[in-house]
């Protein structure tokens, strides 16, 4: 009997995580990467005898596929994927072909802004009772940790480019941080496009599955009303009481599930900033859901250690804070950042421009920041922008050049704070080598 062909395009962590796992469920699997793949994932790839080419996608090899992984780095206009899916191939993401292989209990986390700091503040509190993995858009594969540990219990952080290919993938809990406008340019400029796509994580869910949602966020309350809604609603929220779900009263997180409550101290949370008392109650519900301890979640919020590029405390240097924010990669990321600031602050900002409308940054820039630093390769939009809100503002294309600029500008007290509101790729290979550059540059001074 002849093997379906597995095609995976795309050479990193999530194609070849698939081509490890489709190769051991019996796939003919074939890796295509436009570009160069690395070096560790060649070696991967020949050592379990999986075929692959790089610097191009050979079509004849392609469109003869019976199933096609895309990476989620793949927009569905180029053409080769309008090819594949006028011949009637499916494609599908990482997300979804890996799921097909577990019975794990799936915790499904998106939102345009902390999913990250929520993934990983979930994961710590459920490994500190079950067996679980941490997978999706963070760390190793979700289809290479099925192969290497198939965990009882997988937390996911899933971003809108993996929802837009599922098809049957089913979180029996599902959260939704936030939504706010990013990576429109995928999403032909349509916000209302981009919110289809974060609440495709509820497309298949039944009233034995969850949502976890944030009820202040406007975006998510209205579009809860469009979408049908099969799974139970449990909110959360800083302004309103929830009766089932999680609020806070004073200085307490108040979470109640079936008539179970627990109560929580904010006052001991080792992250700092409204929006992480928010990551704290979703991921607190999840292990609610799951029966873990409550004397477990409260030792586990107060010693969770923060994402690295997330608003990380790198050093202070003559009294000056400098604060890693890499993965600040849109506008709403960075109001979070800046509303956390509680010093004279010096904004290093910039990269590629995805449409952004900088005004809810205006209050805070007025209020707290004393100069600005562009870093990007066209810095026009921001000087144009913030250039009469601040006394210094200056633009640079290196990283080095910008860290000894806010070193100079910078006075005892004061914050230097990375939080580029824009993607990293005109400057750097990613938000992790921009905050890697960033914490190498202090270190220098």
């Amino acid at each position: 009997m002849k093997k379906e062909r597995l095609v995976i395009l795309g050479g990193g962590e999530s194609g070849v995580g698939t081509a490890l796992l489709g190769k051991d469920k019996g796939y003919d699997v074939f890796v295509s990467d436009k570009g160069e793949i690395k070096e560790k994932y060649k070696k991967v790839l020949i050592h379990n005898e999986i075929d692959w080419e790089e610097k191009i996608h050979t079509e004849s090899k392609i469109l003869n596929a019976n199933l096609v992984m895309k990476s989620p780095g793949i927009p569905d206009k180029v053409v080769l994927v309008k090819q594949i899916r006028k011949a009637g191939i499916s494609i599908v993401s990482e997300i979804e072909f890996a799921s097909k292989f577990t019975n794990a209990t799936l915790v499904g986390i998106t939102g345009s802004n902390g999913k990250t700091t929520t993934a990983s503040l979930t994961h710590h509190i459920l490994e500190q009772q079950l067996n679980v993995g941490l997978a999706g858009n963070i760390g190793d594969s979700f289809a290479n940790q099925l192969l290497e540990s198939d965990y009882e219990n997988y937390v996911l952080e899933i971003s809108s480019f993996q929802l837009d290919d599922i098809v049957d993938f089913k979180p029996n809990i599902a959260i939704i941080t936030n939504i706010t406008p990013d990576h429109l340019d995928r999403y032909d400029y349509e916000f209302e496009n981009y919110i289809a796509s974060k609440f495709r994580i509820i497309k298949n869910q039944t009233k034995e599955d969850y949502l976890i949602y944030d009820a202040d966020d406007v975006v998510i309350v209205n579009h809860l009303k469009k979408y049908p809604v099969e799974s139970t609603l449990l909110p959360f929220s800083l302004t309103k009481v929830i009766e089932n779900g999680a609020y806070l009263d004073d200085d307490n997180i108040k979470i109640t599930i079936d008539n179970s409550q627990i109560i929580m101290s904010t006052k001991n949370l080792t992250l700092e900033g409204r929006h992480n008392v928010k990551n704290a109650m979703a991921a607190s519900t999840v292990a609610h859901l799951l029966r873990i301890r409550k004397q477990t979640i409260r030792e586990s919020l107060e010693n969770f250690q923060a994402v690295e590029h997330r608003l990380e405390n790198v050093l202070k240097i003559n009294k000056v804070q400098y604060i890693n924010d890499s993965k600040a990669t849109n506008v709403n990321a960075t109001y979070y950042a800046l509303e956390s600031m509680d010093a004279p602050t010096v904004w290093i900002v910039g990269g590629v421009d995805k449409s952004n409308d900088y005004q809810e940054l205006f209050s805070f820039v007025n209020e707290k920041v004393k100069a600005i630093i562009c870093l990007g390769v066209d810095n026009e939009k921001l000087i144009e922008t913030f250039g009469s809100m601040v006394g210094v503002i200056v633009e640079t294309q290196f990283m080095s050049e910008a860290v000894k600029i806010a070193y100079k500008v910078a006075d005892a007290g004061d914050s230097v704070l990375l939080s580029p509101a824009c993607a990293s790729f005109d400057l750097f290979e990613n938000y992790e080598d921009r905050g890697r550059q960033f914490k190498n540059a202090i270190r220098k001074l």
